[in-house]
């Protein structure tokens, strides 16, 4: 049996707390997305790693993570992969987006609590960092992207499935109607690229999913993230004075209280991802 590759394409420097406890958003994917029989290799692109062009043939599919920077931006390494995804697109290869690419700037003048980092287990550099993350896939394919007029979206969220698309996408897994996805971002999809179609809405973001012919699917939540992740990134914004304490604790509150159907992202995840769908 033929050996079958994925890849992670890496858009943002891993948080301590992540690469100790998850091995990296890497691991965090591959626990999610991996199965036996699979290799999985991990491209850091925003550091200019990069598969060659004899490699991509390769891999059965690829999947970008979230960035730290703004997907509008004309950074050498952010028009490197807009390039790369239009080669994906032509080979029709599978693409899964998450959540990706919008950069948060840190104020001038904020004082981080020392005392408070130590506790929350987080690096003075790591709170330096910017944190915000939306979908860059959308921008390589012709769409447009840009600030939520409804402000941050952070916690759980519920997601309409639709029940009208062309391909009944959803239909062969058996889902529910309606599923809950941790959101962590600010930014979204404001235009659909030509030829691409919702497959998810919420009642917070009107484009939460969608797909591009059925090699390309885009997700505006973080289907790979777990709660710790979730308060973890909370404290970082907060930390980088991004979001108010009021608001952090009210976040906090409800997450407390609230629990993803990861099991659910994951199978459609995967099912999309290798051919499933």
């Amino acid at each position: 049996m033929v050996e079958k590759r994925f890849a992670v394409l890496l858009c943002a420097e891993d948080s301590e707390y992540v690469k100790k406890k998850y091995g990296g958003y890497y691991g965090v994917f591959v626990k999610m997305l991996g199965e036996e029989g699979e290799k999985w290799d991990v491209y850091r692109v925003a550091l200019g790693q990069f598969p060659d062009d004899d490699e991509i043939g390769g891999y059965s599919g690829f999947v970008i993570t979230g960035s730290c920077s703004d997907a509008h931006a004309d950074e050498l390494w952010i028009c490197r992969l807009i390039d790369l995804l239009k080669k994906l697109d032509i080979m029709k290869k599978k693409v899964l987006g998450i959540c990706f690419g919008h950069q948060g700037h840190l104020e001038q003048g904020v004082i981080c609590d020392s005392e408070l980092l130590r506790e929350k287990g987080i690096t003075a550099a790591e709170a330096m960092r910017p944190l915000v993350r939306d979908s860059i896939l959308g921008r390589a394919l012709g769409g447009k992207t840009g600030r939520a007029g409804s402000g941050w979206d952070i916690g759980f969220r519920t997601v309409h499935l639709s029940s009208s698309s062309s391909s009944n996408f959803f239909s062969t897994l058996k889902l529910p109607a309606r599923l809950s996805i941790i959101e962590c971002h600010r930014d979204e999809v404001r235009e659909l690229p030509p030829k691409a179609e919702i497959i998810g809405w919420s009642e917070k973001t009107g484009i939460e999913m969608f797909k591009y012919g059925d090699h390309m699917m885009g997700i505006q939540g973080h289907p790979e993230y777990t709660t710790d992740i979730l308060l973890h990134l909370i404290d970082r914004l907060l930390l980088k004075d991004l979001i108010i304490e009021s608001f952090a604790k009210e976040v906090r509150a409800k997450v407390q209280e609230c629990e993803a159907d990861r099991e659910a992202w994951r199978r459609l995840c995967v099912a999309f991802l290798k051919g499933g769908l």
